[in-house]
């Protein structure tokens, strides 16, 4: 006889069962991985909101120009990025999905929406 990891209940049924059901389960598994989920979730928050400020700007062929201040006011965190990208002429992109963009002069911010 073998308990429940979970509840300590006494499970019925096949040898290398270790959760008496599925809710047991899922609340021992929810549990060992509540602080990689909280960190995980909290990134992708960050990552879903810099791509909205993004998406929403007036892009004219598939440009927009910006300021640094602007995208902090509207709550766009910098640290947070998709990955980044050098081109060969030097210049570097940071990248939120498929919105990248790249610090200018006197605190301008030039925004490219990636083709697929």
């Amino acid at each position: 006889m073998q308990n429940c990891l979970e509840c300590g209940e006494i499970i019925i049924g096949r040898v290398d069962k270790k959760f008496c059901n599925d809710a047991c389960r899922n609340s021992f598994n929810n549990k060992q991985n509540k602080d990689q989920s909280n960190l995980m979730r909290n990134i992708n928050n960050k990552l879903r909101k810099n791509f909205k400020i993004l998406s929403e700007l007036n892009f004219t062929e598939g440009k927009a120009k910006s300021t640094r201040n602007k995208l902090s006011s509207l709550g766009f965190d910098f640290e947070y990025f998709t990955n980044v990208k050098i081109y060969k002429n030097g210049a570097q992109y940071f990248f939120v999905y498929d919105f990248g963009y790249r610090f200018l002069e006197d605190d301008f911010i030039l925004v490219v929406k990636k083709e697929l």
